[in-house]
């Protein structure tokens, strides 16, 4: 199949496709005479699986790693494991932060005096020291 085919399968931009496999994700497809790329069902496959992982906020490094793995089926999967729980340690601190974040922007706007722009502790907050005064 053609790139834009893959592509398109993938719900992938097709230079997104060209950047996977100049980083090596994605192996050299096969040329055809007119010297246009030939994708198989191997290259699908494995650009469906980026395309997941990546969906679910792995890293490309971490993609990388999985895909090493995924590649040597008969290891054991502590690997892909560990991977994973660093993962969805990663996300839970970025939960713990957003949570966070709302907390204190809930606050502001709790807090509002329903003023004027002058006024306005949101403003305030976000300003920089000496900003506006």
């Amino acid at each position: 199949m053609k790139i834009g085919e893959m592509a398109s399968a993938t719900a992938t931009n097709i230079e997104t496709v060209r950047y996977y496999e100049k980083i090596g994700l994605l192996p050299p497809p096969a040329r055809d005479a007119a010297n246009y790329r030939s994708f198989g069902n191997d290259h699908l496959a494995r650009l469906s699986f980026i395309r997941r992982a990546r969906d679910l906020g792995f890293t490309l490094d971490q993609v990388r790693e999985l895909l090493d793995l995924a590649d040597d089926r008969a290891r054991s999967c502590a690997a892909v494991d560990a991977i994973a729980s660093a993962h969805l340690a990663e996300i839970d601190r970025k939960l713990a932060d957003l949570q966070a974040l709302r907390g204190e922007l809930s606050r502001l706007i709790g807090d509002c005096r329903q003023g004027t722009v002058a006024d306005c502790l949101i403003i305030e907050t976000l300003a920089p020291a000496g900003m506006g005064q």
